[in-house]
């Protein structure tokens, strides 16, 4: 049996010279590898107790999702502002050349609700930690982090240091 890394293909120099970058549609795209990456994450939180699971658009709805569904939890979506239809919360965030707002139902997470937030990759941390604040500001608490990918070298796991983050394959450099 392949390992999850031998489904992930990487492209060096893009999006620019010296980049690595790491395509998660070539796991989509094999249903071993879908399999096994859906497996390994929920494996990686099996012993975590939570309510709901959250998850940003678009990645993060394709693997929070089958988890939500394997485990019988409801599934939150957080998406780009202006994408959601009833009243919302938002919070904006720093990227590398400008921001970005998510935003998600002002209804969807209860006060005490424990939350898993499920998505494909982190790197710096930010759009975690803008999730997080979303998720914290209506009342829930974040008891777990898992990702597919992390992509140690941009020091997301340390801007998130307060917060359990699970990786189902961590990658040293960028």
């Amino acid at each position: 049996m392949k390992k999850l890394e031998e489904y992930v293909v990487s492209i060096p120099d893009f999006p620019e010279e010296g980049i690595i970058f790491r395509d998660v549609t070539s796991v989509l795209q094999d249903a071993d590898g879908l399999c096994l990456a859906i497996d390994t994450m929920q494996d990686k939180v099996k012993d975590l107790e939570y309510d709901v699971i959250v998850g940003p658009e678009s990645r993060g709805f394709i693997f929070g999702m089958p988890l939500a569904y394997n485990n019988r939890k409801p599934f939150v979506l957080i998406r780009k502002a202006g994408k959601l239809p009833r009243e919302t919360v938002s919070a904006t965030y720093d990227l590398e050349y400008g921001t970005a707002t998510i935003e998600m139902h002002k209804d969807s997470i209860k006060p005490g609700q424990k939350v898993l937030i499920v998505d494909d990759l982190i790197a710096t941390g930010g759009t975690t930690e803008a999730m997080i604040q979303l998720i914290e500001s209506l009342g829930g608490e974040v008891v777990g982090i898992v990702v597919m990918i992390e992509l140690a070298g941009l020091k997301g796991r340390e801007r998130l240091k307060n917060y359990r983050l699970d990786a189902a394959i961590c990658y040293e450099g960028k």
